[in-house]
């Protein structure tokens, strides 16, 4: 691991948990992970560029309706939301 440079600047601990995913995202969109480098492991990762599988953003108030028709269908949201797509994808391309 190549040695980090020295720090000038005070900075403020990073925290050892979260109480949410908003407070991460708030703490990182506040501080720059070069500051605390000096704390992060080195991690190998593969990418896999030729993945089909595509996220989209769905707003809070319908996925709290999807999370609760799933779980009264006994399937995961994942799931339900796929099923969803493929009956609507079908109905269309039959018109």
């Amino acid at each position: 691991m190549p040695r980090s440079k020295p720090r000038t600047q005070k900075r403020e601990p990073l925290p050892d948990n979260f109480d949410s995913l908003e407070a991460l995202g708030m703490f990182w969109d506040t501080h720059s992970t070069a500051d605390y480098e000096d704390l992060m492991e080195d991690v190998d990762m593969q990418v896999d560029i030729r993945s089909r599988r595509v996220y989209c953003a769905v707003a809070q108030d319908i996925l709290t309706h999807i999370h609760t028709a799933a779980r009264r269908q006994g399937v995961s949201p994942e799931t339900l939301i796929n099923l969803w797509l493929r009956e609507k994808a079908v109905e269309v391309a039959q018109r």
